[in-house]
């Protein structure tokens, strides 16, 4: 079986109200950060790859009057506090040692990748990554499913996609995937091992 894993919330934490927290003190800026910066359009275009670091602070500055250092020390906050969950990477690693074959699809900006990239070592049980800001596609478009799969030539019924979101996974399933919504480590090893994985 190949089993494909999101990041963000499921390999690693991704807590962005408690990132915001600890850069803006003011609950109403706290507001405004979470509506004007990580839920913005340009949040997704970070991810996407086709909107630099630097101009998504300056536009995010202009369109909500915070300080421009503010923005971009909140924005360089964002690749320290994806921190890996200890008993996800020791589940990848007992699916690998199972005979499965592992990939990642993640929505993540460069900055947050390459930091991940140089801090942790999991990475060795994946096959193949699709990663969304290199190849300049996102969950839940069509296209960046279809090129997971014919990029690493997969059945899509004989594999399993992992993510947080509903969107993502109801996008996957009609590509015929099987689905997981990752809750917590433990419930997805419950699931994993209904489906005949562990």
């Amino acid at each position: 079986m190949n089993v494909v894993f999101d990041l963000g919330g499921v390999v690693v934490t991704w807590q962005p109200q408690a990132i915001i927290a600890k850069v803006f003190a003011d609950p109403a800026v706290q507001a405004t950060a979470l509506t004007e910066i990580v839920r913005h359009a340009d949040w997704l275009a970070l991810d996407r790859g086709t909107l630099s670091t630097e101009e998504a602070i300056a536009r995010a500055a202009k369109r909500t009057g915070l300080p421009t250092p503010d923005i971009a020390h909140f924005l360089s906050q964002v690749p320290l506090e994806l921190i890996a969950i200890p008993y996800t990477v020791d589940l990848l690693y007992r699916l690998k040692a199972s005979g499965h074959a592992l990939f990642c699809l993640s929505n993540i900006n460069l900055v947050s990748i390459e930091h991940l990239e140089a801090v942790y070592s999991f990475w060795e049980v994946f096959s193949g990554r699709v990663i969304s800001s290199r190849v300049r596609l996102i969950k839940p478009e069509p296209a960046i499913y279809a090129h997971l799969l014919h990029t690493y030539n997969l059945t899509a019924t004989e594999t399993i996609f992992i993510d947080d979101m509903d969107a993502n996974l109801t996008a996957a399933s009609e590509f015929g995937l099987k689905t997981i919504k990752f809750e917590s480590p433990t419930q997805c090893e419950g699931r994993l091992r209904e489906l005949g994985c562990l």
